[in-house]
C-alpha cells in the first residue's frame, strides 16, 4: 500500500510507520503466530504535510496519531481498515466547529425559572422550624 490522499494533500507512505502483531483473543495457533493485527502511525510533527495543515493537526490531535485494526483474520484487510481509521481521524480533526451563537432565553422561558425558585425557596422556607415567641 502507498501514500494517503487526503483531498487537498497527501501522505507519502514514506512518513506512515506500519507495524505488525498477533491480534490475540480467540482464534487457536492462527491468532497466536500470525501477525495480521496493523499498528498504523503517523509523526504529524516530523511530516511533510503543508504548515497550516500541520499546526491544526498537533493543536487538535497532537504530535503523531496512531491506529490499530485486528478485526480481520487477514492482515491486508486490516491494513485496508487501520488506513481508512487514520484517514477518518485526520479528516476529522480538521473540520472547523462552527462558532456558537449566542441567545437569550425567552420570557417565558424567563418567567417558569423564576417560578420555579419562588416555589423552591417556599419549600425551604417550610422546612424551617417557626420562631417562637419568649
Amino acid at each position: 500500500m502507498d501514500h494517503l490522499d487526503l483531498g487537498g494533500f497527501t501522505i507519502p507512505a514514506a512518513e506512515l510507520v506500519e507495524t505488525f502483531e498477533t491480534s490475540g483473543g480467540p482464534g487457536g495457533q492462527h491468532a497466536n503466530r500470525s501477525e495480521t493485527a496493523v499498528r498504523l502511525r503517523f509523526d504529524i510533527a516530523g511530516s511533510s504535510i503543508p504548515e497550516d495543515v500541520r499546526d491544526k493537526l498537533r493543536s487538535r490531535i497532537g504530535d503523531h496519531v496512531e491506529v490499530v485494526s485486528s478485526e480481520s483474520r487477514s492482515q491486508f484487510r486490516n491494513r485496508a481498515i487501520a488506513r481508512r481509521r487514520l484517514k477518518e481521524r485526520i479528516e476529522t480533526a480538521l473540520v472547523d466547529q462552527p462558532k456558537r451563537k449566542r441567545t437569550r432565553p425567552t420570557g417565558a422561558a424567563r418567567k417558569r425559572r423564576l417560578e420555579a425558585k419562588r416555589v423552591r425557596a417556599r419549600v425551604k422556607r417550610l422546612r424551617q422550624p417557626p420562631d417562637r415567641d419568649d
